[in-house]
């Protein structure tokens, strides 16, 4: 019988906590990892009513997406309604653990399960992870001190390229450049023009060092004013990760993808709403699980013809569609996510599928958590 720790790790190698978001509270957040688990139960929200789902089932751990407490408290009495849930759960010996921005972006997370129950194929990220995009900085260096900051650059992680470090391009050639008042010049004096052999350095980077990189490449440089330049790098399409996904449908119009989506989702009081020509042709399909206004922008510079997202507001919307972009389908938050709840739970139950005496039994919660109960519409005169 696995461990409540065993669980953890297997779900934390699947959606690492360090790549959520700052804001986010993912992990662990109430069991003993030493405590046996027989029983897993997946839901979108962690509800009083998922939590007494989970109590009467005899689920030992209950893995949500959203926090129970994303912002800091200081207690959590039974009084409250976040504190009944977690008593709830404390008092049947069930743990609790948020898998949230982590399981958006990752592999096998919340997109990439939305991607799939749309019928998408040849899926990649939208945004790259920081960890995977990549960066290239260009400097501008006196010769004899090129080879230092060349190593300054390794050492801070700049030119790593599969399995090789210290990876680097250099160019020759001469700088031009007149000290001012106020100067201190590594080489030459206040106001004469100098020409300098100088090498240019390029090497690439990991978009998340960045920072670390750019001060590294400062300190070693002997200048006060170091010539330099970073540029962002196209996605090669390589990348696993990354907010959002992007994929290929066969060629359809917009009407009829749309049906598609509110086939392919749970029933929610919101429907599917569309902003775009019902004729519209569809072939290449942009989506985000849960919210995605934030990565509009991004959506803009790929050959979406529709993106698929939630909680899109008024005005963005009014304005990406005004700019020409993609049509957008807005669905129901809880509804997008929820179609991440059956691939976890099967990848889950195949991890630790083991003797018939040893089996973990997996089930998704039963319970709309949509907070959204019913909707009024004016009738037509």
């Amino acid at each position: 019988m696995p461990a409540l720790r065993d669980v953890v790790d297997l779900l934390h190698g699947w959606y690492p906590p360090a790549t959520a978001d700052g804001w986010d509270a993912v992990g662990l957040v109430y069991g003993d990892p030493a405590a046996p688990v027989r029983k897993v139960l997946f839901a979108v929200d962690p509800t009083l009513e998922v939590a007494q789902e989970a109590a009467a089932w005899g689920a030992d751990l209950l893995v949500v997406h959203h926090p129970l407490f994303l912002k800091p408290v200081h207690g959590f009495a039974a009084t409250t309604p976040k504190g009944r849930t977690l008593a709830t759960l404390a008092g049947a010996g069930c743990a609790l653990l948020t898998a949230h921005t982590n399981a958006d972006r990752a592999e096998g997370g919340v997109s990439e399960a939305l991607a799939a129950a749309l019928g998408l194929t040849d899926v990649s990220p939208v945004q790259p992870s920081a960890d995977t995009a990549l960066d290239k900085l260009t400097v501008h260096v006196p010769a004899e001190a090129a080879e230092a900051v060349r190593a300054a650059l390794a050492g801070a992680g700049a030119g790593a390229i599969g399995d090789y470090d210290s990876c680097s391009f250099s160019t020759p050639g001469e700088g031009r450049f007149r000290p001012l008042p106020g100067a201190t010049p590594a080489i030459g004096e206040v106001g004469r023009p100098e020409v300098v052999a100088e090498v240019q350095v390029s090497a690439v980077l990991a978009r998340g060092r960045r920072s670390a990189v750019v001060a590294a490449m400062l300190a070693a440089h002997p200048y006060e004013e170091p010539a330099y330049d970073v540029v962002e790098l196209a996605d090669p399409g390589t990348s696993d990760t990354g907010a959002g996904r992007i994929g290929s449908v066969p060629a359809t119009t917009l009407a009829d993808f749309a049906a598609t989506v509110a086939d392919a989702l749970p029933a929610s009081e919101q429907g599917v709403r569309v902003a775009g020509d019902p004729a519209r042709v569809v072939r290449r399909v942009a989506l985000c699980g849960g919210a995605g206004d934030f990565l509009l922008d991004a959506v803009l510079r790929t050959d979406a013809d529709v993106y698929v997202t939630s909680d899109m507001r008024h005005h963005p919307t009014a304005e990406f569609v005004e700019k020409g972009g993609p049509a957008v389908i807005d669905v129901a938050h809880w509804a997008a996510e929820w179609t991440w709840l059956p691939v976890v739970e099967r990848r889950l139950a195949a991890a630790l599928a083991g003797d018939a005496d040893d089996t973990v039994e997996t089930r998704v919660s039963t319970i709309r958590t949509d907070p959204w109960q019913f909707r009024v519409s004016r009738s037509t005169p």
